[in-house]
């Protein structure tokens, strides 16, 4: 995309829009912003303008917590597998195959559509916590590295362990703050990350923070229920159509 008034509109207006759907729910800034900015850009570049907002704001999600030494303790393998995993998936991402890579992060968020739509429930032992945080997290690196996204299987692991409410956030928190830098790390090794899409970043930052803001105001008039399932109805449609156009014929 081109640097224009109109790829500065839509970046502002995704980022709004990602920021608001974050203060509303807690989470899927990322998540917004790589779905529908890689159906205008190839995902690479969607992924190096996403670095700085959703690095701010998860840094800003992980700090507010209670227990940050603990989690970080508990989690410590599966954030150094992430980043391992990151590294290994970015070719994806960064190389030429660009319709495989819209494919495959149409393919993620389809997936956690549906997962989070049927309300999937599962309970990870404490015995199997020592194996399994590794290698959720070496699978959530490498579809980090290869989508942007770093939300599967990350988030339905969390949710499996039990923690509670403020564990779970800050949690997320860092699991999302580790990816971000990683991400952010595998891009400036590949020569993605320059100073100007760096510049870009955080010039998308400020509408980040205005619809997260917003989001906070509106949420207590809004059922969070409700607004969660559409975001993930929404999320299947996009994905699906993303796979779709990716693999279809020119």
């Amino acid at each position: 995309m081109q640097d224009s008034a109109a790829a500065i509109s839509i970046i502002a207006s995704t980022f709004l829009l990602a920021g608001m759907v974050k203060g509303v729910i807690g989470m899927g800034l990322p998540t917004v912003a790589m779905g529908l900015l890689a159906l205008v850009m190839p995902p690479v570049q969607a992924a190096a303008l996403l670095v700085v907002p959703s690095l701010v704001t998860n840094v800003w999600q992980l700090v507010a917590g209670p227990s940050f030494i603990a989690l970080l303790k508990r989690f410590s393998t599966m954030m150094v597998a992430v980043c391992v995993g990151t590294f290994a998936g970015i070719g994806l991402l960064t190389g030429s195959a660009g319709a495989m890579a819209t494919a495959v992060l149409g393919a993620v968020l389809a997936v956690y559509g549906i997962v989070s739509l049927i309300s999937a429930r599962f309970v990870a032992s404490p015995q199997s916590e020592r194996w399994l945080s590794p290698t959720i997290g070496l699978i959530t690196g490498v579809l980090t590295g290869a989508t942007g996204v770093f939300v599967i299987p990350a988030v339905p692991y969390f949710n499996s362990l039990g923690l509670e409410k403020e564990n779970l956030i800050q949690t997320l928190g860092l699991s999302f703050t580790v990816s971000t830098l990683a991400l952010a790390v595998g891009l400036m090794a590949t020569g993605q990350f320059k100073a100007a899409v760096a510049t870009s970043s955080l010039l998308a930052l400020l509408p980040a923070l205005i619809g997260m803001f917003l989001g906070q105001r509106i949420r207590s008039r809004l059922k969070p229920d409700v607004f969660r399932r559409w975001f993930f109805i929404g999320l299947l449609i996009l994905g699906t159509y993303m796979v779709v156009r990716a693999i279809g014929p020119s």
